[in-house]
C-alpha cells in the first residue's frame, strides 16, 4: 500500500491492516493508546505477567513506529509516592487515558509498589516529560479496569477493580484546572459494579456505560447518566443485538459510538459495532474471524483525522496470543438523527450559552445544573443591564422561536404516539392469534395423546394375537400328529387275516 495513495481505495466500513515501517513494539494488551498531530501513542500494557512501560508512536503519515524517551520532570513524586526521583516512566497496565490538549493524562492502573490512591500521570508531549499530578479532594481508591471520559477539562471516571478485587460501580470527577477530585453522588439503580467495561458522553449531557464484567459474569448491558438530574437509567435498545463482553475499546464519532473488541475469556468478539446514541440502536457494521486480532480483549481503538477525513486506528490485544498489528478503518459518514429540539438555532443558542457558563465555572464542587436554570440566571443578568428593553424583545423572540420548536415536538409526539397505538393494536390481534394458535395446538396435543394410547391398546392385541396363533398353530399340529396316528393304526387292522371278524364268527374251535 503506497503511504501517498493507501487511502484512496480504502472502503467504508472495513478494517485494513495498516503496512508499517520499522522495528514494531512488543505485542501486548490492556495498554492506552491516543492519537494527537497525525501520531498514534501507546503507552504501556501487560505482556506474559508483566507490565510495561514503554511508549511507542506510530507516524500516521509514513507508517514508521519509533519509540518516545521520556525524561521526568525534575521535582516531582514518583508512583510510590515517597518524594524519590525516578528517571524512567513506570510500568503500568489497565489504566485509563484521555488526551488534553498537548497532553496525556493517565488515571490509574495496575502499578507495583503504588499508593492506595488512584495516581494521576502527565505525559507533556511537547517537552518529553512525564510527572504525577497531585491532586486533592476525595481522591478514588486506586484501582484498574475503570473508564475514564473527557467532558471539557473534567474526567469522568467510573468502576473499576482495587488491589483487593473489590469492584466498584463509582463516579468520580477530575478537575483538570484545579487538580480536585470529588465523588458524584446519583440517583436511582446504578450500573452492577464492573470492570474492563467502556464509557462515553453524549450531548454534554448523558455518561453512556456498556458492557464489562464481574467475577462471575458478563455484560452486554447499556446505562445511562443524566447529568441535569443525577439521574441513573437502562434504557430499551433497539437494532442488532450486542453480545456480553469485556475488555472492548469504544470511541465516539459526532451521535455514533463505535465499539470493537473484547471477549467472555472463551472467545473474542469477531463484530464492530456501532450505538446511534440519540436512536439507542446498535448496528453490526463488520465481522472478522474468532482469532484475529480484531477480536481480542485489551485492545485499543482511537480516532485520527487525516485532511479532514476521520479513520478508526486499532491495536494490540489478547485472543490467545499477544498482537502488535495495526488495523484502520474508514468509517461512513452517517446523517444526524438528533431531535429537531437540538437542530433548531435558537435551541442550540440556548444550550450553548448554558454550556459556556457551565464551563466557565470553577466551583469546588461540580454543578451539574438544569438548563432551565441557567437560562433564567441569564435572563436576570439581561434584565439588570441598561439596554434591558431591547434584551427583553430579544428574548421573547427568542422564547417564540423555542415556543414554535416545542410545538413542532409536541406534533411529532403525538405522531408517534398515533404509531404506538396502532402497534399496540397490531399486538394485541396478534395475542388473539396467538392464543387461537395456542388453543388450536392444545387441542392437538390432546389427540395426539388419545391416538397414542390407541396404538399402545392395539399393540398389546397384535402381541395376544400372536400368542392365539402360536396355540393354533399348536393344536393343528397335534391334530395332525392324531389323524396320522389313526391312519396307522386302520392300516395294521386291515393287514390282519380274519381280523377282530374272525375271531368272533369261530375263534372258539
Amino acid at each position: 500500500m503506497d503511504v501517498d495513495s493507501w487511502r484512496w481505495g480504502l472502503a467504508y466500513d472495513q478494517w485494513v491492516t495498516l503496512p508499517v515501517t520499522g522495528s514494531r513494539p512488543p505485542a501486548r494488551y490492556k495498554h492506552a493508546a491516543a492519537v494527537v498531530d497525525q501520531k498514534l501513542y501507546i503507552v504501556g500494557g501487560s505482556r506474559n505477567g508483566r507490565y510495561l512501560s514503554d511508549v511507542q508512536v506510530l507516524n500516521l503519515t509514513n507508517f514508521s513506529w519509533s519509540a518516545l524517551k521520556l525524561q521526568m520532570n525534575p521535582g516531582v513524586e514518583n508512583s510510590e509516592g515517597n518524594g524519590g526521583l525516578v528517571e524512567a516512566f513506570p510500568p503500568i497496565a489497565g489504566h485509563s487515558m484521555v488526551k488534553w490538549d498537548k497532553k496525556l493524562i493517565l488515571l490509574g492502573g495496575n502499578l507495583k509498589g503504588s499508593s492506595d490512591r488512584t495516581l494521576v500521570h502527565c505525559i507533556d508531549l511537547e517537552t518529553d516529560t512525564w510527572s504525577v499530578m497531585e491532586t486533592s479532594g476525595k481522591v478514588p481508591i486506586a484501582c484498574a479496569g475503570h473508564s475514564a471520559t473527557l467532558f471539557g477539562s473534567k474526567i469522568i471516571m467510573f468502576g473499576g477493580e482495587d488491589s483487593s478485587r473489590r469492584l466498584i460501580n463509582d463516579i468520580h470527577v477530575l478537575d483538570l484546572e484545579t487538580l480536585t477530585w470529588d465523588l458524584v453522588e446519583t440517583k436511582q439503580t446504578p450500573p452492577a459494579p464492573r470492570f474492563d467495561h467502556t464509557a462515553a458522553m453524549h450531548a454534554d449531557h448523558y455518561l453512556l456505560v456498556f458492557g464489562g464484567c464481574s467475577h462471575s459474569s458478563f455484560f452486554s448491558d447499556l446505562h445511562v447518566l443524566d447529568f441535569h438530574t443525577m439521574e441513573w437509567s437502562q434504557p430499551q435498545i433497539q437494532g442488532d443485538l450486542a453480545t456480553p463482553r469485556a475488555g472492548h475499546a469504544g470511541i465516539t464519532i459526532d451521535e455514533n459510538w463505535y465499539i470493537v473488541g473484547g471477549g467472555d475469556n472463551k472467545n473474542g468478539c469477531p463484530e464492530t459495532i456501532v450505538l446511534n446514541m440519540s436512536k439507542l440502536s446498535w448496528l453490526a457494521l463488520t465481522s472478522v474471524k474468532q482469532r484475529e486480532p480484531l477480536a481480542s480483549e485489551g485492545i485499543s481503538i482511537s480516532l485520527a483525522t487525516i485532511d479532514e477525513d476521520k479513520y478508526l486506528v486499532a491495536f494490540g490485544g489478547y485472543n490467545g496470543k499477544y498482537n502488535n498489528e495495526v488495523f484502520i478503518m474508514r468509517p461512513k459518514p452517517r446523517d444526524s438523527s438528533r431531535p429537531k429540539i437540538f437542530q433548531s438555532p435558537a435551541a442550540a443558542a440556548a444550550a450553548a450559552s448554558v454550556t459556556a457558563a457551565y464551563a466557565l465555572a470553577k466551583t469546588e464542587k461540580l454543578d451539574f445544573a438544569i438548563i432551565e436554570d441557567g437560562v433564567s440566571k441569564g435572563r436576570e443578568e439581561k434584565h439588570s443591564q441598561p439596554n434591558g428593553t431591547i434584551e427583553l424583545e430579544a428574548l421573547r423572540e427568542e422564547k417564540a422561536k423555542l415556543e414554535l420548536t416545542l410545538s413542532e415536538v409536541h406534533g411529532e409526539s403525538s405522531k408517534l404516539k398515533q404509531e404506538i397505538d396502532e402497534v399496540n393494536s397490531t399486538h394485541a390481534e396478534l395475542s388473539k392469534e396467538f392464543q387461537s394458535v395456542q388453543g388450536q395446538l392444545i387441542a392437538e396435543r390432546s389427540r395426539c395423546f388419545k391416538l397414542e394410547a390407541q396404538i399402545a391398546e392395539l399393540q398389546k392385541m397384535l402381541e395376544s394375537m400372536q400368542s392365539i396363533e402360536n396355540e393354533v398353530q399348536l393344536l393343528r399340529e397335534q391334530k395332525s400328529a392324531l389323524e396320522k396316528h389313526m391312519e396307522d393304526a386302520s392300516s395294521v387292522e386291515k393287514q390282519a387275516p380274519g381280523g377282530v371278524w374272525r375271531w368272533i364268527a369261530g375263534g372258539n374251535n
